[in-house]
């Protein structure tokens, strides 16, 4: 009999349809039956040993609390017979109604149940435990993951032992995953923690790769990457995770009509064996990034997220580097553009921050000044080696993407028709914070911010959290101002300052958007004398 091995992840949802991704241990005919009567029903595919399948669900009602069952060969898996927590639902939105969107980013997977953990409760964890304990309150209607959903590089106590028991751990790359079995595991360790298996089988989530979803400073530059493709492990290393993305994650987020005529999810559903097909695929992405599309767009009634790969879709050649290669950046124009007096809020997740501490932007203008030769030769080997030490790859180590990102948002935030927000949604950099940009001689119409927040289950140094809060200072500030003089720097398109944070621990926002307002709460893990964990309200306010 085919069992569940991992899942079920409730994914994409709209008035009417669903979508839901289970792991299965052998091939089988999946099933989601809905007590409403809806249901899906697909055949699993195969990757490289591995068994899936993403079942689409039609019939829903609009606003409707639907519960569902998974069902494997006709057998139910789903809830499992002992299960402590309440039925997992579709919740299908109504015309006109609000949307909570929650997210953060930076999980490492929770140690077991009763096990010691070094890096405090996971905000996942505390999230669905409020859930299940009063499962009519109000829920997010969707749950955003911004980046390093599992640590390819930095693997758990557990997984190392395991890793160690398949190959060699003094050959390179160590204890670090090294081909598609082993990014499995990581899913698979990440996605079974049973608070998070649950919340994720009952809250949609969108989601979105980071560095750590391959290996640190992922595409940090052009030196770095060649670097990378002159070790032996490297091929095997990306080909395996841009593989185990897709099935895990990017799959997921597609909606019935994007898979319908997506020609991969073709090739490897109809295929006995997909992993050829999807190998392919990911040969191609490495050869030439802007073959293929990670990006992606969804609406939710009036709110519009632009979900933006900041990652693979750099150009990295010092001469013309941008965050963005230009077909990427025309359709994030033309996403943002398209149709705008159609939303009222605009949502760009994109996982590294556009505006950072005022220190630590001018620091990452600077190197990008020297890596691209102002000061010369000896300056740019210098600049090479600090970028990559000091992980110097965001938005404004970008500066023209920077500029034209600031651009884009006053187009857009300025005139008839414009949003109430514009919200940029961004983690990676461990710490929480609010900052609003302004621009000299233009005042846009809508509210503008850069709203941080991570990690949801991470740590950060306490020498970090000082940088951190020194790089808002105003002394920070008028230090950087001469490290930018020094790289013969231009001055950026845009001002901004910090109006909330830095916030430190594992967090997680929810932005509450109905009509033209919007609200923000941010909230942090603690942990009670009962052993419970429990989120608590840091700060709550209205954005517009």
């Amino acid at each position: 009999m085919a069992g569940l091995r991992l899942g079920p992840l409730l994914r994409y949802t709209d008035g009417s349809c669903a979508t839901v991704w289970v792991e299965t241990d052998r091939p089988c005919t999946a099933e989601v039956r809905c007590a409403d009567g809806s249901h899906g029903t697909t055949r699993t595919f195969q990757v490289a040993g591995h068994h899936y399948a993403l079942v689409p669900v039609s019939g829903l009602t609009p606003g409707t609390t639907t519960e569902y069952e998974v069902l494997l060969d006709g057998a139910r898996v789903w809830p499992p017979p002992d299960s402590r927590f309440p039925p997992s639902v579709i919740v299908t939105p109504s015309a006109g109604a609000g949307i909570r969107v929650a997210f953060g980013s930076c999980r490492w997977s929770a140690p077991p149940a009763g096990g010691k953990d070094p890096v405090g409760p996971d905000a996942l964890d505390a999230l669905s435990a409020r859930i299940a304990a009063d499962p009519r309150s109000a829920r997010p209607d969707v749950l955003l993951l911004l980046g390093d959903q599992v640590y390819a590089d930095e693997v758990s106590d557990a997984t190392r032992q395991w890793l160690a028991g398949r190959r060699d751990p003094k050959e390179p790359p160590g204890d670090q995953v090294a081909d598609y079995e082993e990014y499995t595991r990581l899913y698979y360790e990440s996605w079974l923690d049973p608070e998070v298996r649950w919340l994720l089988s009952t809250v949609p989530s969108c989601m979105i790769f980071d560095d750590h979803d391959v290996i640190d400073d992922w595409n940090t530059s052009a030196a770095w990457l060649a670097d990378m493709r002159a070790t032996p492990w490297w091929q095997e290393r990306l080909l395996s995770g841009l593989m185990s993305y897709w099935v895990y994650q990017q799959l997921g987020n597609l909606s019935p009509d994007e898979l319908a005529t997506d020609p991969l999810h073709a090739a490897v559903r109809e295929s006995p064996d997909g992993t050829d097909a999807l190998r392919e695929f990911a040969a191609r992405a490495d050869a030439d990034p802007a073959a293929v599309r990670w990006s992606y767009r969804r609406d939710f009634g009036r709110v519009r997220l632009l979900m933006v790969d900041s990652r693979a879709a750099r150009v990295l050649d010092e001469g013309r580097r941008t965050m963005l290669d230009p077909g990427e950046a025309a359709w994030l124009r033309e996403q943002v553009l398209e149709g705008r007096d159609s939303y009222d809020h605009l949502l760009i997740g994109t996982s590294l921050p556009w505006l950072l501490p005022h220190l630590v932007h001018d620091v990452e203008v600077w190197n990008a000044s020297l890596c691209g030769g102002e000061r010369g030769a000896r300056w740019a080997r210098l600049g090479e080696r600090i970028r990559r030490g000091a992980d110097l790859e965001h938005w404004s180590a970008f500066p023209s993407s920077f500029d034209a990102l600031a651009e884009l948002i006053a187009e857009v935030a300025a005139g008839p028709g414009a949003p109430a927000t514009v919200s940029v949604l961004s983690g990676d950099v461990h710490h929480a914070y609010v900052a609003e940009p302004t621009w000299p001689g233009r005042a846009p119409d809508a509210r503008v911010a850069q709203l941080t927040c991570s990690p949801v289950h991470n740590s950060v140094p306490l020498s970090i959290r000082l940088g951190f809060r020194f790089g808002w200072s105003a002394p920070a500030r008028a230090l950087g101002r001469r490290i930018a003089r020094h790289g013969r720097c231009a001055p950026p398109a845009v001002r901004w300052r910090k109006t909330g944070g830095p916030w430190f621990g594992n967090q997680i926002m929810t932005l509450t958007l109905r009509g033209r307002s919007a609200r923000l709460r941010l909230e942090q893990t603690r942990a009670e004398r009962d052993g419970t964990t429990v989120l608590r309200t840091i700060t709550d306010r209205e954005l517009a």
